[in-house]
């Protein structure tokens, strides 16, 4: 039987009453605006030019004018503040012992991917038990940026959720697009805007075509839905972001940081006319899932990055390796642990999301590693 409607009439009798919007939404939650936020937590002059020269730094890098080879580092996510400043300290220290041959920037992520359900980050449930006090999750974690930063260390983060850089983009010197999130056209034209140089990381299955894509459609300019500082609904127009690369992270079953994958990435690079660098994952499936595979991956950067070191008449160090740096996942204590019912039964300085090595093995892989390779041209 067909149902005739009247296309005069104001509703069909039968459905007038039964509500065509927000079915499915329990709450709608006002958040505080990206400018409230900054005005609680300033950016001061010590963070603001850790972050402007460390950008700098890291698109010399890109382009071949600086030698330093580029090492992402810190926990898989952060959960605990205090935990995170505790590791911040240390890496602080070191990075500025080997900034001749190492550019470090501590991995402070605050958003999480998950494949099905589970926690989601600092900024989504900074609580860790469901109340989803955003509010809260984005003080804690500009707060904690600010301190980062005004220390002398520079940050790195993943983006997932789009409105995340008008709260915390000002302190960020590197940003990543995730393997789930690469072919997005969301997370793509939000790239095009990042004021950070910004890694795209291969599919989760180890396509690589899907990286090479999303590098192209963010160096181009953009129109679409946004928020301003103001916490408005907007039309964001972007001019492109030059300074994106591939990050290399292994797929199902397959890892793709050995000599010849590396070359092959390189060339697609230099075919599709994109600039033929890339960063390791030495996590994930490259590392097998497994924490402590971490340092076989980085073994394996370090000895492609010194073999194809070639010295000039001025004895002075020249890296012509495609490999411009490495992300590795690290914490004060190796593992990772289930999140209790009691937050007060957490090891300290433990990740609740993926494994990662401890910081006694951090410190001998920098160092080794700074050890190993050429001093570091700087144009």
């Amino acid at each position: 039987m067909t149902v005739q409607i009247d296309p005069h009439a104001t509703t069909t009798p039968a459905l007038a009453d039964r509500p065509a919007r927000d079915l499915r939404v329990a709450e709608l939650r006002p958040l505080i605006t990206p400018k409230t936020l900054a005005r609680e937590f300033p950016l001061s002059s010590a963070a603001h030019d850790v972050v402007v020269s460390s950008r700098d730094a890291i698109q010399a890098i890109l382009t071949g004018a600086d030698d330093r080879l580029l090492v992402v580092i810190g926990p898989c996510s952060i959960h605990d503040p205090a935990a995170a400043m505790d590791y911040a300290t240390r890496l602080r220290a070191v990075a500025e012992e080997l900034n001749d041959r190492l550019m470090i920037v501590m991995r402070v992520y605050f958003e999480k991917p998950r494949t099905t359900v589970g926690w989601k980050g600092l900024i989504n449930d900074p609580h860790l038990d469901g109340t989803f006090d955003m509010d809260q999750g984005l003080r804690l974690a500009r707060g904690l940026l600010c301190e980062i930063n005004a220390m002398g260390l520079p940050a790195g983060t993943e983006y997932l959720d789009p409105f995340t850089p008008q709260y915390i983009g000002d302190l960020i010197a590197w940003a990543a697009i995730g393997a789930r999130t690469t072919e997005s056209q969301t997370h793509r034209q939000m790239a095009s805007g990042l004021s950070a140089p910004v890694g795209f990381k291969n599919a989760t299955t180890g396509d690589l075509q899907v990286a090479l894509d999303a590098m192209k459609a963010a160096m181009s300019p953009h129109a679409f839905l946004g928020m301003d500082e103001e916490g408005h609904a907007c039309v964001v127009h972007t001019t492109g972001n030059p300074f994106g690369h591939v990050i290399l992270r292994g797929g199902h079953g397959l890892t793709n940081y050995d000599p010849a994958t590396v070359g092959d990435a390189a060339k697609r690079l230099d075919q599709a006319g994109l600039t033929p660098v890339v960063m390791v994952d030495c996590s994930h499936a490259n590392a097998e899932k497994k924490h402590e595979r971490q340092e076989a991956v980085f073994e394996s950067i370090i000895q492609q990055r010194t073999a194809h070191q070639a010295h000039n008449a001025g004895g002075q160090t020249a890296i012509v390796s495609p490999i411009i740096g490495a992300m590795i996942e690290s914490n004060l204590v190796a593992g990772n642990q289930k999140l209790p019912a009691n937050k007060a039964d957490l090891t300290y300085g433990q990740s609740i999301t993926d494994a990662c090595i401890d910081w006694p093995t951090t410190e001998r892989l920098l160092r080794d590693a700074h050890a190993r390779m050429g001093r570091g041209r700087v144009n």
